[in-house]
């Protein structure tokens, strides 16, 4: 062992690319590639939100701000929370650390430590467990099933995994990348009820919470939690307004904790972008409520194309998404989805993600991001099904 391995903490030493950065490594930038392997699609963040930015920084807006966020933005996000979702919203709960990611940064840090014990409710994002392990935490995992063309959780399975006094917290992203899950609102109402008794933490990822296919938003732990309730919500602007590159995310924690989250988000990012958060606020207003509204119905139209693409294919397992932007297909004869994706970015010039990097139980999956303008869309599935018709 090296000096330098020596001092490395093991969790730090053992982290590798996911299976995503596995196969955009050998692909990003590639002109010719059409890219369907991460979450956002070929679109600009549209006019309203960038004039504001441009704006910002044309007026000298570069400076440091507030650590937990813009006055003007927090106010517009209690504003945007409370009339979603019918509830009252002390903005002291709120907090815009800079990314999302970075808000889920902060939730574990909060909670977690060595030793810990988490269950995740899987396919998830890969990135969700590396935050946790990197705290030190050991991971369980309840994964989806898929019934009736549908994913469900199978609630019984979540409560056995949750072990009283051990478990410390627990991930739920709804709408779920990548299946497209949304967990109904009774459902959110008994885990909760479950949280509560058994002292956990629910980390309440509900980045595509406006991302959804019937309805407005999607069930969310902040319209049935108390102040107090062991609940922490994680959301951001990249979804529902296309503004993945501006790395703008917040949280709302449980009352009583505005002083040290503050020093928290000085600690990790001494707060987020200052023109950045300026397209936060304009993204929350009227214009904002507009793209959301033609976003959802781009998505929508796109899993049309790949509802006419891939359904009824002998070799394809296509199961509707209820929120999101994704399909998960399972592809019958696939034992090992990394080398399927970098051989079909390899001879088709299609970029996908590998199912077994989104949990267990998922190594005859592929993940395709169905945001992308519906030309290239259909192109990119049109190589995908030779592809599959030439190799499965």
């Amino acid at each position: 062992m090296s000096v330098v391995e020596a001092c490395l903490r093991a969790e730090f030493a053992q982290l590798e690319l996911s299976g995503i950065g596995k196969v955009v490594s050998r692909g990003f930038g590639d002109p010719d590639v059409l890219p369907l392997w991460v979450g956002e699609g070929d679109v600009a963040t549209p006019w309203p939100i960038r004039k504001a930015a441009i704006e910002a920084l044309e007026a000298g807006e570069t400076f440091y701000d507030i650590p937990v966020g813009r006055r003007e933005l927090v106010t517009a996000l209690q504003a945007y929370l409370e009339r979603l979702y019918g509830i009252e919203l002390d903005p002291a709960r709120l907090v815009v650390p800079g990314s999302t990611m970075l808000a889920l940064n902060v939730a574990v840090d909060m909670v977690l430590e060595k030793g810990d014990h988490v269950v995740v409710v899987t396919p998830h994002w890969p990135n969700v467990t590396s935050v946790m392990r990197l705290a030190g935490a050991e991971v369980t995992h309840v994964r989806q099933e898929a019934r009736a063309g549908r994913w469900h959780l199978d609630l019984a399975k979540l409560e056995q995994a949750i072990r009283p006094g051990v478990t410390k917290a627990l991930y739920v992203n709804s709408p779920c990348n990548p299946t497209g899950w949304i967990m109904p609102a009774a459902d959110v109402r008994r885990v909760l009820d479950l949280c509560r008794e058994r002292r956990v933490m629910v980390f309440a990822d509900e980045v595509y919470h406006r991302n959804v296919f019937a309805g407005d938003v999607a069930p969310s732990f902040l319209e049935v939690a108390a102040p107090d309730d062991p609940v922490i919500s994680i959301n951001g602007f990249s979804k529902a307004w296309a503004m993945t590159g501006w790395r703008l995310g917040w949280l709302v924690a449980p009352a009583g904790y505005r002083t040290q989250l503050a020093e928290f988000s000085t600690v990790l990012n001494t707060g987020a972008t200052s023109f950045a958060q300026f397209g936060g606020i304009a993204a929350l207003g009227d214009a904002g409520e507009a793209i959301v509204r033609d976003l959802r119905e781009s998505y929508r139209q796109g899993f049309e194309i790949v509802r006419h693409r891939l359904g009824g294919h002998p070799k394809i397992e296509l199961r509707e998404p209820e929120g999101a932007f994704y399909a998960f297909p399972k592809l019958r004869g696939l034992d090992d989805s990394l080398a399927f994706c970098l051989k079909l970015l390899e001879e088709e010039k299609v970029g996908t993600a590998p199912g077994y990097t989104f949990g267990p139980g998922n190594a005859a999956h592929i993940r395709l991001c169905f945001a992308m303008s519906h030309d290239k869309l259909d192109e990119a599935l049109v190589r995908l099904v030779r592809f599959v018709d030439r190799h499965l």
